[in-house]
């Protein structure tokens, strides 16, 4: 019944649900630009984008979101230097990310959950790389999410409000808590703006489930890197924000 019902789903997604599914990838390859120049203070728009080892300039035929990649060999066709997973993974994710959407929602929901998917995408991928959670896209996360609520549901407004108050000021009693106990940083103030961007989009009673599903995440993949054999102690950490981000996109996705 279950398989059913996401067929009949994704059969009634229509053009504009599908429409996702086809620029997933073209958008995947614009948001590892931003994981990769927003960090680093680079411009995102300006600029043609070059092969970092040699600097060739790359032209349409280097850009097609995948196909360039496995028409290359994965190899910079001026100087033959690996490219590596980067890009391509990106793209895969934004791809599975719109996948996943058509099963759910359709017609134009089905934008609305890629665009929301696709920026805690970027978000997630750059605190796994360089532990930072930038104001750039959390700040206008929660503004998004506020305006959306008002105006698609403005009766939630209050609930929405208070979900990115209570969201960063729990993240910061529970940083602030850990600090005096630990004479260490445990959480920083993004993952705090990030929980306030998931209560701006999902309520304040949605909280509770969102850390909830972040912890678990998180302790999923540390026995995971256990299990490949990193020495994980009481001292180590990993960033909070993918799971944060992919714990909120569930929610919004399956249970809002």
């Amino acid at each position: 019944m279950f398989g059913a019902d996401l067929v009949e789903n994704m059969a009634d997604s229509g053009a504009l649900g599908w429409s996702a599914v086809v620029a997933a990838p073209f958008v995947g390859s614009f948001v590892g630009v931003v994981i990769r120049r927003l960090p680093e203070e680079r411009p995102i728009v300006a600029g043609r984008s070059h092969c970092e080892w040699c600097g060739i300039s790359l032209g349409m035929r280097d850009l097609v979101p995948l196909l360039s990649w496995i028409a290359a060999g994965g190899r910079c066709r001026a100087c033959g230097h690996a490219l590596g997973w980067f890009y391509p993974a990106v793209e895969l994710a934004a791809l599975a990310v719109a996948l996943a959407a058509v099963i759910v929602d359709r017609g134009a929901a089905v934008w609305l959950d890629c665009a929301f998917g696709w920026w805690l995408l970027a978000l997630g991928w750059i605190d796994l790389r360089h532990w930072l959670l930038p104001d750039a896209l959390t700040l206008p996360l929660i503004v998004a999410g506020l305006v959306l609520v008002a105006w698609l549901d403005p009766q939630a407004l209050f609930a929405s409000a208070l979900g990115a108050a209570l969201g960063y000021l729990s993240l910061r009693l529970v940083a602030w808590g850990y600090r005096a106990l630990r004479r260490q940083e445990g959480l920083g103030e993004g993952d705090a703006k990030l929980l306030a961007a998931s209560g701006a989009w999902l309520g304040a009673a949605a909280l509770p489930l969102v850390v909830l599903g972040a912890a678990v995440a998180a302790l999923v993949a540390a026995l995971g890197l256990r299990l490949a054999g990193m020495r994980l102690g009481a001292r180590s950490a990993i960033p909070f924000g993918p799971f944060l981000a992919l714990a909120t996109w569930l929610i919004w996705l399956f249970v809002r």
